[in-house]
């Protein structure tokens, strides 16, 4: 009985997503994405980097709800997104009544039209960290910053600079990276000054929640008011990161990221603090000016899936459907010469070795509808 209780909200968002009316007191303008590949609409198709998914099978499961009350859906087809489908941001745009797809913003077919109910800066591979995403040669955060500006000016121009600013304003902000600082640059290259300095994960956690906090500041001054920065997955039950003979999780990996996370719970709690008057930040480092700052709980509900996959119609959690392990394909190693490839990823938590399924996304955006996006409607 208590199963079901927890679960009764999810069961109620996805009717409600279902029925593709939006909540009647939804007032989010627009939804803006900064991160990583759990994040990339699709940017990195279009940058000069070997970290794509712009290729078959990615995307092979990609559908989306019809036009002109039609009902019919769109041609399966790759993306840019690394999964079989649609991301938790696309999932979450759409339960705001917004467009089922976000655009990445370098796509050149993407027009502002299209742009100025969403747009996503992530970038594959990126990290808080800029020596992470020089790694990868992807779009530092600095650089997915600078993309946002332009936007910014090109929906001044579009819309007028009252419109602009009131969709600015009421816009949703998702930030989702810190994976591939840890994961690729702290336990794997030390690159960078930061993590060659760091000396311990803790320490490199405390540079890089320092970076998220200069951020989360940046776009307030361009204009935001509702940041949702989200936290980190249990990484070390990534299927790249299991035991090869055990299969078992890298606990070292999952402490790692639950003391980022209480980092970032702090951070978000010391950011959403405000003084009495909604005015400008006050003594407590709040952001001020009316600004609402939400933690994004990925750990928990990851870990709820690993624990029971079955309650949540899940079959395998420790491989990625892709590939012939499902252990350590990702990216062009994902391709569709990948002869034992599932033919259902609605059974699979992670799509390859790193990437969650749409599956596992859906699930994600159901929770975080019901847990802290919800302040938002």
């Amino acid at each position: 009985m208590s199963a079901l209780r927890h679960s009764l909200p999810i069961i109620l968002l996805q009717l409600y997503m279902l029925s593709g009316v939006p909540p009647a007191t939804a007032k989010v303008t627009a939804l803006i994405v900064f991160g990583d590949s759990t994040v990339d609409t699709g940017n990195n198709n279009y940058i000069s980097t070997l970290v794509k998914s712009d290729f078959a099978p990615y995307g092979r499961d990609l559908r989306t709800p019809g036009s002109g009350g039609g009902g019919g859906t769109s041609s399966a087809q790759p993306t840019g997104r690394f999964s079989n489908g649609r991301l938790a941001v696309d999932f979450i745009s759409e339960a705001f009544g917004l467009p089922p797809l976000v655009p990445a913003y370098l796509d050149p077919n993407a027009n502002m039209s299209s742009l100025a109910t969403g747009a996503c800066f992530a970038s594959a591979g990126a990290g808080y960290d800029n020596a992470t995403s020089d790694l990868f040669s992807v779009l530092p955060l600095w650089k997915e910053l600078d993309y946002f500006k332009e936007y910014a000016a090109k929906l001044r121009s579009f819309h007028g600079d009252e419109k602009a600013k009131e969709t600015l304003s009421e816009a949703l902000y998702i930030v989702s990276m810190g994976t591939n600082d840890f994961l690729e640059n702290y336990y794997g290259v030390r690159s960078g000054d930061a993590a060659e300095r760091a000396g311990s994960a803790s320490g490199y956690a405390g540079y890089l929640l320092g970076v998220a906090e200069s951020f989360a500041r940046a776009l307030h001054a361009l204009g935001a008011r509702k940041l949702d920065l989200n936290g980190l997955p249990p990484m070390g039950c990534l299927p790249l990161e299991r035991h090869a003979a055990t299969g078992a999780c890298t606990e070292e990996y999952n402490a790692v990221a639950r003391d980022f996370n209480a980092g970032l719970r702090d951070l978000v709690a010391r950011l959403d603090a405000d003084d009495a008057t909604g005015g400008g930040g006050g003594d407590d480092g709040g952001l001020g000016g009316g600004a609402r700052v939400v933690y994004g709980d990925v750990y928990g509900p990851v870990a709820d899936v690993l624990a029971d996959p079955a309650a949540y119609g899940f079959d395998d959690v420790a491989a990625g459907c892709c590939g012939t392990t499902g252990r350590i394909e990702m990216g062009y190693m994902c391709n569709e010469a990948s002869p034992l490839t599932c033919k259902d990823a609605g059974k699979y938590a992670f799509w390859d070795a790193i990437h969650p399924t749409e599956h596992l996304h859906r699930f994600l955006a159901d929770r975080k509808m019901n847990t802290s996006l919800y302040v938002f409607q």
